[in-house]
């Protein structure tokens, strides 16, 4: 498992990277806000959702209908036919977002009342929408494809004329979903190339900075400070390039080439150059996922290391497993600095066998054993009346 220096350690380069990833959504909103590719990515899938290639049909009807015309200024104009946009293509004046609502409705504006905007269909005695109207005046679209969705949508609707525009509604969001989808491929493109470029040009390495890191104990817990007070705090919604520059450069790692030396001779400087490759290569993968994507990692390494750090500030706790007890004798250790207390002896008086009489033999009788019991049992009695066993009376019962 990870010790909590290791965890200091990766902290350091996430903050890092939350830094370089805003500088570098900075430089990419600026590019965007002065080609507004967004705009032409949008122009581009209303094109392939109208069926309208090259935009001199529904597509250019629609953008002219005053609900999306008043999105932008100036008139339209269709983008580039052959494929989709390039990377850095310009908008040009058209919006960059349209809302579902206004498409939904002018799409049934101009199947019920036609494209152009003359004195007929802006009289205010003109019908009301309806699902009747707009079967009825459906060819006004000019587009078979997108004439049999409104009937379909009119069709599902069962009725409501509010439930067909939200089927329209639908199938916008659906197509723009695949737009956001094709816009979203170019900006990764895009963020990833601004990020090699500012790594090299800043030089932000992640080997020479997580390396530091590890040396540096005094610089790592400074930076582990800076990103628990943004953990804290939240991602900021709003952070110019400046100040995440100004932030990088307080930091006070190996960033940067002020730190060579002018009169380095060549094969140092190509050495350094095509040894950072795999560093500027990890810095520019990071910052093409976003500063979101590292901020949420931030805050899961930080639950890690709240559980790490105290395991190895604290002692191996003991197993909780019950075992049999074992039993051992202890010797206690004399004390030798309390003075020991002699309890006096006192003597008891020594028990004396006693002593038996042993009865003598006259000469000529034959000794007999005998017990302390025998004159109780009668055993040395001799016996004078005795009968035969024939003269015994005979047995009743029993066994013969």
């Amino acid at each position: 498992m990870f010790g909590s220096n290791m965890l200091e350690v990766a902290i350091g380069v996430i903050f890092v990277f939350i830094l370089v990833s805003i500088i570098c959504t900075a430089v990419r909103e600026g590019i965007e806000s002065w080609l507004k590719t967004r705009a032409a990515y949008l122009e581009h899938g209303i094109r392939q959702l109208l069926a309208d290639n090259a935009g001199t049909g529904l597509a250019k009807n629609l953008y002219n209908h005053p609900l999306v015309f008043g999105l932008f200024t100036e008139g339209y104009k269709p983008g580039k036919t052959s494929g989709p946009p390039a990377l850095f293509a310009k908008g040009g004046n058209l919006p960059s977002y349209i809302p579902s609502k206004n498409f939904a409705l002018a799409i049934m504006d101009i199947a019920a009342r036609g494209p152009l905007t003359n004195d007929v269909n802006s009289d205010p005695n003109t019908p009301v929408i309806s699902l009747d109207i707009l079967r009825q005046n459906v060819a006004n679209l000019g587009s078979p494809t997108v004439q049999r969705l409104l009937i379909n949508a009119i069709d599902s609707a069962q009725g409501d004329l509010n439930k067909a525009q939200a089927n329209i509604e639908d199938w916008y969001n659906s197509g723009m979903d695949r737009v956001s989808g094709w816009y979203k491929r170019s900006t990764q493109i895009i963020i990833f190339s601004v990020a090699l470029l500012i790594s090299i040009g800043l030089n932000v390495n992640t080997l020479t900075i997580a390396d530091y890191l590890t040396k540096n104990e005094t610089a790592r817990e400074m930076l582990v400070k800076k990103a628990e007070a943004i953990n804290k705090q939240g991602l900021p919604d709003t952070q110019t390039y400046d100040s995440a520059k100004a932030e990088l450069n307080s930091l006070g790692l190996p960033i940067g080439w002020a730190q060579l030396n002018s009169n380095a001779d060549a094969n140092s400087l190509v050495g350094i150059f095509f040894g950072g490759i795999i560093g500027w290569l990890l810095t520019a993968l990071a910052a093409s996922l976003g500063a979101p994507f590292w901020f949420d990692t931030l805050n899961k390494v930080m639950v890690i290391r709240s559980t790490v750090k105290p395991h190895e500030k604290s002692l191996e706790e003991a197993s909780e497993d019950r075992q049999a007890p074992v039993n051992k004798v202890q010797v206690a250790t004399p004390d030798t600095t309390t003075p020991v207390v002699t309890t006096p002896v006192v003597a008891f008086p020594a028990i004396q066998p006693a002593v038996v009489a042993t009865p003598t033999i006259s000469q000529g009788q034959q000794p007999s054993v005998a017990d302390d019991d025998t004159e109780v049992d009668g055993c040395d009695v001799e016996a004078t009346d005795k009968t035969n066993d024939e003269d015994l009376p005979p047995t009743r019962g029993g066994v013969v």
